[in-house]
């Protein structure tokens, strides 16, 4: 069981640093290529991207054999690629980006701290996927909770954090909608907070680069929790 869940540990470090990889390698490509870039506009929130692109400039002229794909720059928000950005697409445990951006708010409000403990319902410990197995009889801090959330998209701490913060998940699954509609994610309907398939959850990466770009933008701090490569809970 140990050497299990070890393996799957290095395979999933091993595919954020492809992912990574060529993250940086569109980055690369599109600071050199000027080319691409027109006139790109980032509006507000409640309003949608709006992006002037020749005719020349559209389709995967980079091959990608993704069904979707974008690419932004974060300060800016300008688009320096598109392909199928409005397709609606299962978001799986992107999802929980929404989630994260929603616990990031209640930290900023008061609502919540790191050090506040969160409970564990039998609910949250029946979530399966990807977990680090709580148990009904413990709590862990929010700041445990995120390094769970971020680290190892555990589905058990992201359905225990919603519960906390909304009563129980469908509450909070509402907030996510509202907050979605008021980013101006209009190609995104939430079903639950941490992104097994559902029928009718789905987003586009249109919709994800908002979200994504609203929560490094106003809550930097994340980044002391996605950049995490190895660590531990429970003292152990």
């Amino acid at each position: 069981m140990i050497n299990n869940i070890l393996e799957r540990e290095v395979y999933m470090k091993k595919l954020l640093f492809k992912i990574l990889s060529i993250f940086v390698l569109l980055v690369i490509v599109f600071s050199q290529n000027v080319i691409y870039a027109t006139e790109f506009i980032w509006s507000n929130y409640d309003e949608t991207m709006l992006t002037s692109v020749n005719e020349n400039e559209t389709g995967n002229f980079l091959n990608l054999e993704s069904e979707s794909a974008i690419l932004i720059e974060q300060n800016s928000g300008k688009v320096l690629y598109e392909h199928n950005i409005h397709e609606k697409l299962r978001p799986a445990s992107v999802t929980k980006v929404m989630t994260i951006l929603l616990i990031m708010e209640a930290l900023d409000s008061g609502q919540i701290s790191l050090d506040t403990k969160i409970p564990c319902s039998e609910n949250a410990t029946k979530m399966g996927g990807s977990q680090i197995w709580l148990d009904p009889r413990e709590e862990l801090t929010v700041h445990e909770m995120l390094k769970a959330i971020c680290v190892v998209s555990a589905n058990d701490c992201t359905v225990a954090m919603a519960e906390y913060l909304a009563g129980d998940e469908e509450q909070f699954v509402v907030r996510m909608n509202e907050k979605a509609k008021q980013l101006g994610m209009n190609d995104t309907t939430f079903k639950n907070c941490h992104g097994i398939d559902e029928d009718g959850h789905l987003t586009s990466s249109y919709d994800i680069a908002i979200m994504s770009r609203e929560l490094l933008t106003n809550h930097p701090d994340i980044t002391n929790y996605t950049t995490i490569w190895m660590d531990s809970l429970r003292d152990r």
